[in-house]
């Protein structure tokens, strides 16, 4: 029997039906896969606030900036591959900023997934990060040190006193403290207020974070820091841990729960090095030509939001780089720069300037604020606030669109501090002289023999009142009528955290740079993944430091911190209490500062440890 052509094509119809509908049928009772990824993050490592530069050979190694990590760390609670995140902790502490937003991001995922916390050690700063995990475990032979918050701060006027420097140095604002460090022994009676209050509030953020991670009230958070030192087993029998258990003991029950057929990545989202056929003898040319090229030759056509970052002290025109690190602090000429090529940029669409300094350079900060202004008036600008962005660095900050801050953040300090150390004496003991020679009436005003006459200092008080008063008329012209109280009782040297700079106006927003960044996308009508995050100004990895250093067109900077007089201290001491020589170390940094900027929006040397 033939067969005509609308019976085959109703064969074929029917034959491809009965095809195709096996492998359906057979894939309505196929078991659905398991994620088969544990995302595993080591906190213990070195957390920066700016990013660092990526390694031309092997990616992201070393140290890791903070909006990278908890960017990983968010992409793990998306991920359906993932089944579970993994946050290990060593004995190290972490900045109180860090641990706020390190813990939204750790939350975030839980609201997804279980997360798994170990520690070989804790304290109470650390323990409040991994008491938001789903389960909190620590080595048998470990500890927690649960005690609360306990601070420092230091003052050389007696050993300066014991060398024969007077130290002379000029305030605006009774709460300004930052000089009493070199003019005083001991805290003024409105600096130990501030303390009091800034230490308060603090502690009190520090237990919330506790009592919601543990789903505990915060009396019984109270209840534990008052006992203050646990054991392993100690801690998990009060119920500050669930389990004494080894790393191998915590992979076996992540096994149990979910599958043993896992993978536990440790590098999860980091960036890797170029793709190289090291058997083509070519390998070697291609990885110069992907590092002497450079990102800036790759710019992608994405629109982007601009994160700029003023990290450090805040310092006037620019650092020399080379090979081996930078001077430290965040430089005027580099940032202006930077914050201009992004308002210009047709692709930036939104800048974010993330502050975490103490301040510096009043006329740095002014340097930074004018660029800011100038930024705004073409695309909107927020700020993020990192564990500190106080005196200058609330300076920069304070007329931007948007202030986000940590509850942690420690801002404020509107003040002013100037200042010089008088040697002669310290010179007559070692039988040394100098003979001056002046042509000017001021020429000597700031000369290190003697301090200032009369005259001298209330010609410097003005100049201060003067900045004073633009720094009071930046933060009134930014944040207006938010400010809840006048601002001459908000100002006059005053530290805050950030949670009650936000009762005061200072800031609008309890927020991560994560949450800064999505409010500004939101703001300029960014969908998620149609943008990219562009940094700047960009880190350079070492040989790009290396190139650079050694170009004939670089121009050269003399201005490096000499820190003769701590290089005399140090040796003596390092050894014996590493601690209080950091401390140390912050306070002659500031005097050298101040040999380069005559006037300093900057905030006392603290040591927290928590």
């Amino acid at each position: 029997m033939r067969i005509g052509f609308t019976e085959r094509a109703l064969l074929s119809t029917l034959l491809v039906g009965v095809l195709c509908s096996a492998p359906f049928a057979q894939d309505e009772t196929k078991p659905e896969k398991k994620p088969g990824t544990i995302a595993v993050f080591d906190l213990s490592k070195t957390i920066t606030d700016q990013p660092a530069p990526d390694d031309p050979l092997f990616g992201t190694i070393g140290a890791e900036s903070l909006l990278a990590l908890t960017t990983r760390i968010e992409k793990a609670a998306e991920d359906s591959d993932v089944a579970a995140v993994v946050l290990l902790m060593g004995g190290e502490g972490v900045p109180m900023g860090q641990i706020e937003e390190i813990r939204q991001a750790v939350d975030r995922v839980k609201a997804n997934k279980p997360v798994y916390a170990h520690a070989d050690s804790l304290t109470t700063g650390t323990y409040a990060l991994m008491a938001g995990a789903t389960r909190l475990s620590v080595s048998p032979t470990g500890d927690a040190w649960v005690n609360g918050i306990y601070g420092e701060k230091v003052y050389i006027r007696g050993l300066l006193d014991l060398l024969g420097v007077e130290p002379d140095f000029l305030t605006c604002g009774s709460y300004k403290s930052a000089a009493e460090m070199f003019m005083r022994t001991s805290a003024s009676e409105e600096s130990a207020e501030m303390t009091k209050w800034l230490y308060d509030s603090l502690f009190e953020a520090l237990k919330d974070r506790i009592a919601s991670g543990r789903n505990v009230d915060v009396a019984k958070v109270d209840e534990w820091i008052d006992q203050g030192i646990y054991s392993a087993t100690s801690a998990q029998a009060a119920g500050l841990t669930d389990a004494v258990e080894t790393l191998d003991d915590l992979t076996n029950t992540i096994k149990k729960e979910h599958g043993a057929v896992l993978t536990f990545d440790k590098s999860y989202g980091k960036k890797t090095g170029p793709n190289l056929d090291m058997n083509n003898p070519f390998a070697a040319f291609q990885l110069w030509g992907q590092i002497l090229s450079g990102p800036s030759q790759r710019r992608s056509t994405k629109d982007a939001i601009a994160v700029v970052y003023i990290d450090g002290p805040i310092m006037l025109g620019k650092s020399e780089p080379s090979a081996f690190g930078a001077t430290e602090g965040a430089y005027s000429e580099p940032i202006r720069k930077a914050v201009g090529e992004v308002a210009d940029d047709p692709r930036v669409k939104g800048i974010v300037i993330r502050v975490n300094s103490p301040g510096g350079s009043a006329t740095a900060s002014e340097i930074m604020l004018q660029a800011i202004l100038r930024a705004q008036s073409k695309k909107p600008v927020v700020v993020s606030m990192g564990s500190v962005a106080a005196s200058g660095g609330y300076y920069v900050a304070c007329r931007a669109d948007k202030v986000f801050a940590n509850e942690a953040t420690i801002t404020g300090s509107i003040g002013v501090v100037a200042g010089k150390l008088a040697t002669m004496k310290m010179w007559n003991r070692i039988g040394v002289n100098f003979e001056a020679v002046e042509r000017g009436k001021k020429s000597g005003i700031l000369k290190s023999s003697s301090p200032f006459k009369d005259e001298d200092r209330e010609e410097l008080q003005g100049w201060m009142d003067e900045v004073y008063g633009i720094f009071k008329g930046h933060v009134t012209s930014g944040r207006g009528e938010k400010l809840t109280k006048p601002i001459d009782d908000i100002a006059g040297g005053r530290v805050y955290s950030g949670k009650q700079a936000l009762e005061l106006g200072l800031i609008d927003e309890i927020g991560s740079l994560d949450d800064a960044i999505n409010y500004l996308a939101e703001e300029v009508q960014l969908k998620e993944g149609a943008y990219e995050i562009r940094t700047v100004p960009r880190a350079e990895n070492f040989l790009e430091q290396l190139f650079a250093e050694l170009s004939p067109t670089k121009e050269k900077d003399d201005k490096r911190l000499s820190l003769s007089l701590w290089s005399q201290v140090a040796p003596v001491l390092e050894g014996i209490d590493p601690e209080r020589v950091a401390m140390l170390r912050a306070a002659f940094l500031q005097l050298d500062y101040l040999q380069h900027e005559k006037v300093m929006l900057t905030i006392p040397v603290m040591k927290m440890i928590w």
